[in-house]
């Protein structure tokens, strides 16, 4: 570990672990939101909007502290790179849940369900991730994880869209599902990109 005379600010690191939970909340609504009705769909909807504001402010308050702060506890540009790879893991689910009740996707393929509980595991084991980065101890564990998950996620996804070709006969509807799917996919490499980021730093700070 490099030695440091200079005292670091530490904030950063209750930063992202704030910004992290805020993944865990969106996808369990995203969660919700597939068990319900129509009109349960737009309340939790307006509830995942709300949140990703919230997590939006997080990475917003991440970037000004950057401006703000002398001495960081890692790369600045690494920061940045966290700070936005998690962000863009709460945009796309966010807007795969704004796209459900837009297109009034009232049934869902069954594996759409295995995609989102994939990306519920994935914010969970981020959000226990992220107060290591103090220490920068026993970390590898969880970006190894999330690459199997993401592998997961790949093949389920491969699967869902030779299903979705197989079994829907309506042109608008499999345009309008297929976009749903190819957002929470980009979740999925979202997730494995904060987890990228995460090595890196690990990487450069031993």
């Amino acid at each position: 570990m490099r030695f440091r005379i200079t005292p670091r600010d530490t904030t950063f690191f209750d930063l992202f672990t704030a910004s992290a939970e805020h993944l865990v909340t969106g996808s369990k609504l995203l969660s919700e939101l597939l068990g319900a009705d129509r009109q349960g769909r737009k309340a939790i909807a307006k509830q995942m909007n709300d949140a990703e504001h919230l997590a939006d402010e997080a990475t917003h308050t991440i970037l000004r502290r950057i401006n703000s702060t002398f001495v960081t506890p890692f790369d600045r540009d690494d920061i940045y790179a966290l700070a936005s790879a998690l962000d863009d893991c709460m945009d796309f689910m966010e807007e795969a849940s704004d796209l459900i009740v837009l297109y009034k996707l009232d049934d869902l393929p069954r594996r759409v369900a295995d995609q989102i509980q994939i990306l519920q595991r994935c914010a969970e084991i981020t959000a226990e991730a992220m107060p290591r980065l103090r220490s920068m101890q026993d970390l590898s564990d969880y970006w190894v994880e999330i690459n199997r998950l993401e592998n997961q996620a790949d093949k389920l996804h491969r699967k869902l869209l030779a299903q979705m070709f197989d079994d829907v006969s309506d042109p608008i509807e499999l345009m309008k599902l297929k976009e749903v799917v190819e957002i929470l996919e980009e979740a999925a490499d979202a997730f494995e990109k904060v987890a990228n980021t995460v090595e890196t730093i690990a990487v450069k700070e031993s």
